[in-house]
């Protein structure tokens, strides 16, 4: 199976994602999975109605609205209603339990269910803490590996 995507490049130092240039300027294609990996981890999937929001309200102290639910305005226009993105930015003020870590593990599952569909094989997937507050998670699809690490409230 063979991708075919824009480019993206993770910066471990700004934890952030870049489009990829080449030497000419122009955008880079990556025919790795690497770019939905990043896509599938990193934007905000919208929030379940029976899902709690990390603060439950608003940093004006107004409940929760509409927009509080995060997820990409693209979701809305998938004819087949599928979303894109992860739940994680739910465990944003979670702490160090097994729940966590198993809700991590469980949202990663249902961010990369793209994986089975695209290459016959489900992503491999791993979380662990690994010392206090700091929890380590392993994505592996088609052979490619993304790890990352999550510093969780004491």
């Amino acid at each position: 199976m063979s991708f075919f995507d824009i480019a993206l490049v993770y910066d471990p130092q700004a934890r952030a994602c870049d489009l990829a240039l080449g030497e000419d300027g122009d955008l880079v294609i990556d025919e790795t999975p690497i770019t939905p990996i990043l896509l599938s981890v990193g934007l905000d999937r919208r929030a379940a109605p029976d899902d709690e929001l990390p603060a439950g309200r608003t940093r004006f102290l107004a409940p929760a609205s509409f927009s509080e639910r995060r997820g990409g305005p693209c979701d809305a226009l998938d004819p087949f209603g599928e979303l894109i993105g992860s739940r994680l930015w739910l465990l944003d003020r979670a702490k160090q339990t097994e729940t966590t870590r198993q809700m991590y593990e469980f949202w990663l599952k249902e961010s990369l269910s793209w994986a089975k569909p695209e290459t016959g094989e489900d992503a491999e997937i791993e979380v662990e803490w690994r010392g206090p507050n700091l929890l380590v998670w392993r994505v592996m699809v088609s052979d490619v590996s993304l790890t990352l690490t999550k510093r969780m409230e004491a």
